[in-house]
């Protein structure tokens, strides 16, 4: 039972930081906007928020608090890195996969150079003090089965992205706001007609979609790495992926972000599997799954994509 507990709790938090960006991106997605610079966005995010927990930690703020302050910011970072792309992508109608492409390549450049230039030592990492996890929650801990799963070795970064989830499923299809962006990704013109402002509608879904991706590259450095090293080992890209796979509806994205999540702990825990361990497979086979599954799934579902269908169509009132 303690290891399928383990893996259980490594699944939930992979999952998490999986859901919450491809959220984001089913935000830009809705308004009509490509946008795969999630990666880039996470690692953006992920680095400043590393470089102030450091700073916050030799202040000595209480471990809870830095978790807050360190998604605040990640989540402001996120949302004015993706305003670069909502810009090329929105007023100057450019490609919007080459923008995005663009802020993918500059985000790790960048926290290469910077971590290079003002680290004591000279290298790219920026090496986090202490772990974030809490031991285990009162109370709640001690339910039977959910109890060890989700309140024990959990962190404070998991709940709040589940409360996210929540609330962006509430915004996107429960307001007003919602129904007008999803109005933007699926007929432009349309929404014109009846007075929408198309340009600030799909300014603010990429502005949201960035503030995800800012969250979940905070969410996957305080889960899963004590350093930052100006990666965060595809989590964005697979997000993508999440996305396809959960056909822009928020239910499946939940279903593909655990599917993914799980893949993701066979491939890095699998020593701990005792059925996995005996079977004398190299590491680096393990290493390929959650990307081998990428491409097998999507071979599969891209066929029947239920996009938006004015997601990547640059809006020109003009030709209204």
């Amino acid at each position: 039972m303690e290891v399928l507990y383990f893996i259980l709790q490594l699944a939930l938090a992979s999952s998490v930081p999986l859901a919450l960006v491809a959220f984001g991106a089913l935000f830009a997605e809705r308004s009509g906007v490509i946008n795969i610079a999630m990666e880039g966005i996470m690692v953006m995010g992920a680095f400043v928020a590393a470089a102030m927990i450091v700073v916050m930690e030799g202040l000595g703020v209480p471990a809870q608090w830095i978790v807050v302050a360190a998604l605040a910011i990640g989540l402001v970072v996120g949302a004015v890195y993706s305003l670069l792309h909502a810009f090329a992508s929105i007023n100057m109608k450019a490609n919007q996969i080459i923008s995005a492409t663009a802020l993918n390549l500059f985000a790790p450049a960048f926290a290469i150079f910077m971590a290079r230039t003002y680290s004591p030592d000279g290298t790219r990492q920026i090496i986090l003090g202490q772990n974030y996890k809490i031991t285990a929650v009162p109370v709640l801990s001690d339910i039977p089965f959910l109890g060890p799963i989700l309140f024990q070795q959990a962190f404070l970064s998991t709940y709040v992205g589940i409360v996210f989830f929540i609330l962006s499923y509430i915004v996107l299809f429960k307001t007003r706001f919602g129904l007008r962006l999803r109005a933007c990704g699926e007929n432009p013109s349309a929404a014109d007609s009846v007075g929408i402002n198309i340009y600030k509608m799909r300014y603010a879904g990429v502005v949201i979609s960035g503030a995800f991706a800012g969250m979940g590259g905070v969410i996957f450095l305080l889960s899963f790495a004590t350093t930052f090293s100006a990666t965060v080992n595809g989590f964005g890209f697979l997000a993508i992926a999440v996305l396809i796979f959960g056909q822009w509806k928020p239910r499946r994205i939940l279903v593909a972000a655990a599917f993914f999540g799980l893949m993701r702990v066979v491939a890095s825990a699998y020593e701990v599997i005792p059925f996995l361990n005996t079977l004398g497979v190299p590491r680096q086979v393990y290493s390929i799954i959650p990307y081998a599954a990428t491409l097998v799934v999507l071979a599969f579902v891209s066929k029947h994509s239920a996009a938006p269908r004015a997601a990547g169509q640059p809006y020109d009132a003009g030709k209204r």
